[in-house]
């Protein structure tokens, strides 16, 4: 018999991974698609992290690391912390993971019990709930629309705590959206927190340095609150690694050795050797880091200017990452080539299907009302890409 648990069974798969892999079947049939859904950088990892890769592998660096990762990457994640982010941490508040996705789990698996509810605001990165009901625990979602600028309110948050609320998940930079919360915005929140002292904050900070603000606000950095707040971060997005798979926790130590025990049970510490790169992208030479930064800043303008000539999409203007998440519910209800478009899914097939362009709906980000183009490509791409799209919402009546 064909059984599987029923843990698995509540998950749904990802939205994000279903759409590339088509994307995929479809280029492998010789189709010319060019793929805006993927979330990840289309730079090559920095030659200088990728050197210390090679030295770590000649020096023979193959073998078991500790679980929360070896001292010296943890070193560099304490620096890097203290001189970018006027952060303190010590080693033992630093645990390693297989990639920022990971310490996420990590973190939610360590600290929310069966029937606990985590809040999350939508539009919402797809595997926020997933992990949380694998967890046993609520997804308890906060709206947070396109007229917010894809951010919640302190009045939100505060009407959503319930005796039950055990964390919040906070991303910013944000995925899918691309919005930033200030340091005022986060302070505003952290009031409300502080009153309710049960409740944690998962803040994601993956997106950090793909930020076109000028400044990163880290929930972290406010003192009377942050013993509850457990930092997310890694090496993917900054320095195109996210094949990689390094992420850490940086938290209170009575949550990174929860997380040290959950980790050692399921999968240890993370590649030895991509540590050791990991390592040298934390202390090395931070330019490229701003090169890439740049690139996606000029590409951001670019689709954005190209997004708004298009009649029918609502468009914000993202403050990082690299996502856009215009509005496209003025076209539910219409059709094409007997296609009728009846929510944000049907749109993305439709444009993967008839445009040949791949991006996700938002159904699965928790805004059915939006959908995701990530611009993590090239110009030539994009200018492409989005003139198909308006092509194909060009025909639907």
């Amino acid at each position: 018999m064909e059984i599987l648990s029923d843990r698995l069974n509540r998950l749904s798969p990802s939205a994000t991974l279903a759409m590339s892999q088509k994307s995929s079947e479809l280029k492998a049939q010789g189709v010319d698609v060019i793929n805006l859904s993927v979330g990840e950088p289309d730079f090559n990892t920095p030659d200088h992290i990728k050197a210390a890769a090679i030295k770590a592998v000649e020096d023979n660096w193959s073998r078991y690391s500790p679980v929360p990762g070896y001292p010296e990457l943890k070193n560099a994640i304490v620096a890097k912390l203290k001189k970018e982010n006027g952060l303190d941490y010590k080693p033992s508040q630093i645990l390693c993971s297989n990639g920022a996705k990971q310490s996420v789990c990590n973190a939610i698996m360590a600290l929310v019990n069966a029937g606990d509810e985590v809040i999350i605001p939508a539009p919402y990165w797809v595997s926020y709930p997933q992990m949380v009901l694998l967890a046993e625990g609520t997804p308890k979602f906060i709206d947070a629309p396109i007229e917010q600028d894809f951010k919640i309110t302190p009045e939100q948050l505060e009407a959503a705590i319930t005796p039950k609320t055990r964390a919040l998940i906070l991303c910013s930079p944000s995925n899918p959206t691309g919005s930033v919360y200030s340091k005022e915005e986060l302070e505003a929140l952290k009031n409300v927190l502080l009153k309710h002292e049960r409740v944690m904050i998962i803040a994601d900070e993956i997106y950090e340095h793909i930020n076109y603000v000028g400044a990163h606000a880290s929930m972290a950095s406010f003192d009377d609150i942050k013993d509850r707040v457990v930092l997310i971060n890694g090496v993917s997005k900054a320095y195109a690694m996210t094949g990689w798979r390094i992420g850490f926790i940086a938290a209170a130590e009575w949550v990174v050795k929860g997380c040290n025990k959950l980790q050692g049970q399921y999968t240890s510490g993370p590649c030895s050797v991509s540590q050791k790169a990991a390592e040298a992208a934390f202390a090395g030479d931070q330019k490229c880091v701003e090169d890439m930064r740049l690139a996606f800043e000029r590409r951001k303008n670019l689709i954005v200017k190209l997004a708004k000539e298009i009649p029918g999409l609502e468009v914000n203007m993202p403050q990082g990452a690299f996502y856009l998440f215009p509005k496209c519910s003025s076209f539910y209800g219409k059709s094409a080539d007997g296609r009728k478009i009846n929510n944000s899914t049907d749109l993305a097939m439709y444009l993967l299907e008839v445009g040949h362009v791949a991006t996700v709906g938002g159904d699965a980000f928790g805004s059915p009302e939006c959908f995701r183009m990530s611009y993590a490509t090239s110009d030539e791409n994009i200018i492409e890409a989005m003139k198909r799209i308006k092509e194909c919402l060009a025909k639907l009546k």
